[in-house]
């Protein structure tokens, strides 16, 4: 557990990574998450577990789903592979011509029973699975972030910012970053290690990309963190022209280490998305993050980890765990009672408190789902700031 972790006190280099939008996992989580959206605009009650599977001329979907919904699969993946990048046939990977199959099927009835409210077993509305999550914050960044991971998104967005605005024309639209950051006394020291794996075209030399995206990618992204001692690794082979799922075959909830903290918390292992509210590995996730980042927020830990865990069926959380890492003003202890009394856990609160039956969820399918700063997320507000600092002042 975290609170035996003594790596706190010693030097030791932490790395997370991140991808673009065009590697091949993210173009299937965006579609999976394109889909659901496309449900939800129609039917907020929408259920869904959507999956896709992407290779050389294929975009499979499937999965089940329930919903009073119609959604053309055909046209939701051609205009996401669009919208990514995928617009040219040299790619090896074109909207325009890519093969769609769709096999979604309806959901078990067996699951439904106990999601919806007043069957199943227990009457209240169930966790849509078993399962465990977890939510994670810290002070090292202002979105409360985990240095390596937010700097690795901001390298992976850069990368796309310059593809798309052209002033790094040679760019394809598969990607990934790698950062490594030294710490001292468990605070981040400096960047050590920069890794860039940046698609690009025939047209280009590895010496004039490298150069590129030093300039244009590395130094903007890491400004105060760019040093010249910095290790940069930059298509480390030499060459990255077949990308995409013609160079390697994406699957939707193959990147859950991206989408969460980069490796620096825990994961319970459920994917995100394609899997509508009702699914905890989703939404519990969620108001686990919302609780750690308003406990690290409110200025009463640095750190905070939460976890909660459910059985599939029944509303409450059969356990819920603070640990602030030995950084609290209060008791672990004591934030689980005050965590218990003000926030949102069994799904239906969390879903209506968090407003999470609404169509926004292809956004968080690229560059992470906590900590962003381009869109607005419900479970990145700070609204319990002011009451858990009212409640830790009382015995």
């Amino acid at each position: 557990m975290a609170k035996n972790n003594s790596a706190t006190k010693r030097g030791y280099t932490f790395t997370s990574e991140s991808v673009t939008e065009g590697h091949p996992d993210k173009i299937c989580d965006q579609i999976s998450d394109a889909v659901y959206d496309e449900m939800l605009r129609q039917d907020k009650k929408a259920h869904a577990g959507i999956e896709c599977f992407a290779t050389t001329g294929l975009v499979v979907v499937g999965g089940e789903a329930r919903t009073k919904a119609y959604v053309d699969i055909q046209a939701i993946v051609r205009r996401t592979l669009k919208k990514i990048g995928y617009d040219k046939p040299e790619y090896g990977f074109c909207f325009s011509d890519v093969g769609v199959i769709s096999t979604l099927h309806e959901q078990s009835p067996d699951i439904a029973q106990g999601v919806d409210e007043g069957k199943g077993e227990f009457k209240e509305q169930g966790a849509g699975d078993q399962g465990l999550m977890f939510g994670f914050a810290c002070d090292e960044t202002k979105e409360l972030m985990p240095l390596p991971i937010f700097l690795a998104h901001g390298l992976t967005r850069k990368l796309a910012e310059v593809r798309k605005n052209k002033k790094l024309p040679y760019l394809r639209p598969d990607g990934k970053s790698q950062v490594s950051i030294e710490y001292a006394n468990g605070r981040p020291k400096k960047v050590a290690t920069v890794v860039i794996a940046a698609h690009h075209s025939e047209d280009v030399t590895t010496e004039k990309l490298r150069e590129d995206i030093t300039n244009q990618v590395i130094k903007p992204v890491l400004g105060k963190w760019f040093n010249k001692n910095i290790r940069i690794f930059i298509n480390s082979t030499g060459r990255f022209v077949l990308g995409g799922p013609p160079a390697d075959a994406g699957l939707t909830g193959r990147k859950i280490i991206v989408d969460t903290y980069g490796g620096y918390a825990p994961h319970g292992g459920g994917a995100f998305s394609g899997k509508c509210v009702t699914k905890v590995d989703r939404s519990a996730a969620y108001v686990a993050r919302y609780i750690a980042k308003n406990i690290v927020a409110s200025g009463l830990a640095k750190k905070c980890l939460v976890q909660l865990a459910y059985a599939i069926g029944v509303a409450k959380p059969v356990s819920a765990m603070v640990d602030t890492y030995e950084t609290g003003k209060i008791s672990d202890e004591r934030f689980e009672q005050i965590v218990e009394q003000i926030f949102p856990l069994k799904p239906a609160d969390i879903i209506k408190q968090l407003n999470l039956e609404r169509p926004i969820y292809e956004q968080t399918a690229a560059y992470g789902h906590f900590g962003r700063t381009d869109v607005k997320f419900p479970w990145e507000k700070l609204d319990k700031v002011r009451v858990l600092r009212k409640l830790a002042k009382k015995k």
